[in-house]
Formats: C-alpha cells, sequence, structure tokens
C-alpha cells in the first residue's frame, strides 16, 4: 500500500508538471530585432490602444496574444502594366520601399491589419501609375522622364497612405519594357538625334577653325601693311649701311665695294677667313 501511495504521488506531480507546462507555454511572444508588437486581450478590450511593444520577449497569458510587423524598411518589386499616352501596352518595373508608421501600428491593426501592403500600398501604386503614366509617350517614359515619372507615383502614393499609417519612403522605375517595334523606333529616332547633333558640333567646329584662320590671314595682311609703310628708301640705306660696318670690322676676310648701284645701297662681296 505504502508503495502504491508514492506511484500515485509521483503520478499526481508529473502531471501537474505537464499541466504547468501546458499552462505556460503560451504566456509569452518574442518579438524580433527590427519588429514591433500590438497585443490583443481575447477576452477584454480587444486591441490594446496607446501601447505599442518594443522587440524582446513579452509576457502575457496564454488566451491573450501578440500582432507582430516588422517595423524595418521593407522593398517590395511590382510589375505594372499600364497604357502610354498614344496607346502603347508598356511594362513598368517597379520597386517601392515602405514600413508601418511604429506609433501608429495600433491604428493599423484596427483600421488595415496586418495585410497592409496588398490592401493599401499596392492598389495605391497601380492607381497613380496609371493616372501619371498615362500622360506621357513611350518615348518620354523610356529615356527622359523616367525619374520625373517616378517622383511623381512617390508623391501620389505618400497622399494616398499617408492617413493609413503607413510611410513609403521611395519608388524606383528599374525597367520599363516597350513593345518590340516601338522600342526599335525610338532607339531610330534617338540614334539619328545624336548624328544630328554630332553634326552641328562638327559644323560649329569647322566655322570656329575658319574664323581662326580669318583673323590669323588679317594680322598676317596687317602686319605686312605696317611693315611695308615702314620700309622706305632711307630707312633700307641706313640698315645698309649698319650692315657694312658690322661687316668690315668682323675678323672674317672680305671685300667691301661702296659704290652707287641702282638700290643706293653698297655692294658687299663676302669670303672666307
Amino acid at each position: 500500500m505504502q508503495r502504491n501511495g508514492r506511484f500515485i504521488v509521483i503520478l499526481a506531480i508529473m502531471f501537474a508538471l505537464v499541466l504547468l507546462a501546458t499552462m505556460t507555454s503560451g504566456c509569452g511572444t518574442q518579438i524580433p530585432s527590427g519588429h514591433h508588437g500590438v497585443k490583443y486581450y481575447k477576452f477584454g478590450s480587444g486591441t490594446a490602444m496607446g501601447k505599442i511593444y518594443p522587440e524582446g520577449f513579452q509576457w502575457h497569458f496564454p488566451w491573450n496574444s501578440f500582432f507582430v510587423y516588422q517595423t524595418q524598411i521593407q522593398s517590395h518589386m511590382e510589375e505594372l502594366h499600364i497604357l502610354s499616352k498614344d496607346g502603347a501596352s508598356i511594362t513598368l518595373e517597379v520597386s517601392v520601399w515602405y514600413r508601418p508608421i511604429i506609433e501608429h501600428l495600433d491604428s493599423l491593426q484596427v483600421t488595415v491589419g496586418p495585410r497592409y501592403y496588398a490592401v493599401v500600398v499596392m492598389p495605391a501604386l497601380r492607381g497613380e501609375a496609371r493616372s501619371i503614366v498615362g500622360r506621357y509617350t513611350p518615348e518620354q517614359i523610356y529615356s527622359s522622364k523616367r525619374d520625373e515619372i517616378a517622383s511623381e507615383m512617390l508623391k501620389g502614393v505618400k497622399q494616398l497612405v499617408g492617413n493609413k499609417f503607413i510611410f513609403v519612403e521611395n519608388i524606383m522605375i528599374r525597367n520599363v519594357i516597350l513593345p518590340k517595334n516601338v522600342s526599335e523606333a525610338i532607339d531610330q529616332k534617338l540614334a539619328a538625334e545624336q548624328d544630328a547633333q554630332k553634326m552641328v558640333f562638327l559644323l560649329q567646329k569647322e566655322r570656329q577653325e575658319a574664323e581662326r584662320k580669318k583673323i590669323e590671314a588679317d594680322g598676317i595682311r596687317e602686319f605686312n601693311r605696317i611693315v611695308a609703310q615702314g620700309l622706305t628708301e632711307s630707312y633700307l640705306k641706313w640698315k645698309g649701311i649698319e650692315a657694312t660696318k658690322e661687316l668690315a670690322t668682323s675678323p672674317n676676310t672680305k671685300v667691301v665695294v661702296i659704290g652707287n648701284p641702282e638700290t643706293g645701297l653698297p655692294i658687299i662681296l663676302g669670303g672666307q677667313k
């Protein structure tokens, strides 16, 4: 009998431990790094408003629970099929950076819920993309207006989701896919424009070179005119006399004949030393 009593006590202790482990196994929620939580009271007031729980282990009764949200910046890629201004079908590959507003997680939980990207962000992005891209031609979307379109989309989406307790940080158009015939036509047009710009540059360069040569020729002509005016008969005679004097005093062998030729200058016959 004593042995049976001990066995019953051991069984009772084991049962109590199992029951305690079962009851306490749901008495806490681990909130990971970069996440925050909203507490939910199953038999009470529902979502706890006014308190956002940080990362770490949070104790609670097993019948209560936590809704955990990633509050780090998240990135999502969307492939949008849109019609351009002239009706061409265009595919945009767009990246969206977004996150929930931490201090309003309780309101987000009550009004939208954990699927807030699919419920709010994605429809807002698609609607703004259709509205904005429809004002541009395929060429503008493909080349010059991509950043401007992304900026307009970001502004519009922010306005739509701001009162839903969601923050959209950036929208980037990563790729534009056009119909093959449209893409080829745009490439040909861009190539023609580049050739035209190159020709304009070459013509401008030739004009500048012609202007440089004209200025150079004018300078040479003016120099010759000034020199010609200064070469008088008396000046030439004086320079001849100076040259004769220098030759006469130099150590080289020479013959200097002073006469009265037609030019009026001395005749100088040089020799070797």
